[in-house]
């Protein structure tokens, strides 16, 4: 009796640690700036350019707020570089005889539910930077520019994930 008693304590513990660990993993500081591009369509052309676009701006993005800490001094470079951002989207746009119009915004701007790297970020209004293509109807990229959550990737070159081993054996479980 004193083993299955234990063995449903256990599952219980673990259950609600993974639940708080779940819970605390998917949510984005309010101190974060978002950063997202939503082509036209799911074109090829369409997702060639929002790739290139994303492309600039993780490169030059990153490099602008790479040893930046502080919220209020990131939301000043970013304002700042936004004639930047336009300048060199329109020079993309340009080199691929690309039609459309673009729009860049930076705000409180909704975000659909997310994934990245197996997590889920909720749904809502965020800080961030959009550039919006033509009729911003295709299937976007996304990433945390302020702190950096993705863009720091490409310093790393790295794709190591951390895993609980708790977590995904609960997971198992129940999904």
């Amino acid at each position: 009796m004193k083993k299955i008693i234990i063995i449903v304590l256990a599952i219980t513990i673990s259950m609600l640690i993974y639940r708080e660990i779940k819970e605390d993993t998917i949510v984005i500081p309010d101190t974060a700036i978002r950063l997202r591009v939503i082509p036209n369509s799911n074109s090829s052309l369409d997702q060639k350019i929002k790739s290139e676009v994303k492309n600039y701006l993780e490169e030059n993005t990153y490099n602008l707020l790479r040893n930046e800490t502080d919220i209020n001094r990131a939301r000043e470079i970013v304002k700042a570089n936004i004639p930047v951002i336009e300048d060199n989207i329109d020079m993309i746009f340009k080199e691929n005889n690309y039609p459309l119009s673009y729009t860049v915004k930076y705000g409180n701007n909704y975000f659909p539910t997310k994934k990245y790297r197996g997590i889920e970020y909720r749904e809502g209004y965020y800080e961030s930077l959009v550039i919006s293509i033509g009729d911003a109807e295709g299937d976007n990229w996304w990433c945390v520019l302020f702190p950096n959550l993705c863009l720091a990737d490409i310093e790393k070159k790295d794709s190591t994930q951390y895993k609980l081993w708790i977590a995904e054996s609960i997971d198992k479980i129940f999904n």
